[in-house]
């Protein structure tokens, strides 16, 4: 395989940064996962960091060098990252299990395969426009397919940030699964949250990173959602995947080429859970009690990624 890839989140103006993001891959295989911990229910970013742990264990576990079947593997080990959720909750006496969006993606054997719950979105770019884009399991995006909401009318709608499919919570998620997407030379994929193509929109999106690095771009439509959100912006976080494949060796300088990682070998980036802006006279976590923290969401995941 041969791509480019990068991926960044920021806490925006949120007290904590309930995102999580990640990306994996092996010789033949590839994962993109990102998580948006939802901050109307308790411990949001539990549930997103349950999720991205759970799907990348597993996944360097079973992508030796690829997976058997990638589609499977999106079905079961999201089920069982909620499940993983639901018990962490249980056994934390929480009055409600913690929830979060997620969009997950696997690139092997030139194609593309990605499942989704909530509204985080995965678009990809090809000849210059947005070839795909997920659908939002949003109450505003039902409104939108009923006709009774434009556009303009639901960027500014009150119920813009309800979703009725999710990991955790009470009720089990709706998936919502691709077709085996064959990829291109130069299609880009980018995975993003709400707190990224909210402000931007799908525009600033396509003209944000269409034909340049992810390493310049990423950086960039974050810095433009910050400022088009102002005051109110939420976590922020973006990954982004230009697919090389067939273009000339060392055409561009930042691109990764796994043809000669062995067989048992990963490259996995994962971004820090630390990720917190304290109210004035609020102390942080110590590291003893992060640690704890980490360590007691490890066990709840070892349970179901066996």
């Amino acid at each position: 395989m041969k791509f480019t890839i990068f991926q960044e989140s920021r806490i925006g103006k949120r007290k904590t940064n309930q995102d999580r993001i990640a990306h994996c891959y092996s010789r033949d295989s590839l994962l993109m996962v990102l998580a948006d911990g939802m901050g109307g229910h308790l411990h949001g970013e539990i549930a997103s960091h349950v999720t991205v742990q759970c799907l990348t264990n597993v996944f360097q576990r079973e992508a030796q060098p690829k997976l058997s079947d990638p589609a499977l593997f999106l079905s079961r080990e999201l089920s069982l990252a909620h499940h993983a959720i639901i018990d962490y909750a249980l056994e934390k006496g929480l009055r409600e299990a913690p929830r979060t969006t997620v969009v997950a993606c696997i690139v092997q054997d030139g194609h593309a395969h990605w499942a989704h719950a909530g509204d985080s979105r995965l678009y990809l770019l090809r000849d210059e426009r947005i070839h795909i884009q997920t659908h939002d399991h949003s109450r505003v995006q039902l409104m939108m397919d009923q006709g009774l909401l434009d556009v303009r009318s639901a960027a500014t709608h009150p119920n813009r940030n309800r979703v009725y499919s999710c990991l955790g919570g009470t009720h089990l998620p709706q998936l919502e699964f691709s077709r085996r997407t064959p990829l291109q030379t130069g299609d880009v994929l980018a995975l993003c949250t709400d707190g990224v193509w909210g402000p931007v929109g799908n525009d600033g999106i396509l003209r944000g990173l269409y034909k340049e690095s992810p390493m310049i771009s990423v950086p960039r439509v974050l810095s433009q959602a910050e400022a088009l959100a102002g005051p109110t912006c939420d976590n922020l976080s973006l990954i982004a995947m230009v697919w090389r494949e067939g273009d000339s060796e060392g055409e561009y300088s930042d691109v990764v080429s796994t043809q000669t990682m062995a067989l048992s070998d990963f490259t996995t980036r994962m971004d820090s859970v630390r990720q917190t802006r304290p109210a004035s006279g609020e102390a942080l976590l110590s590291d003893d009690e992060i640690e704890r923290a980490i360590q007691e969401i490890n066990d709840a995941i070892q349970k179901f990624s066996k």
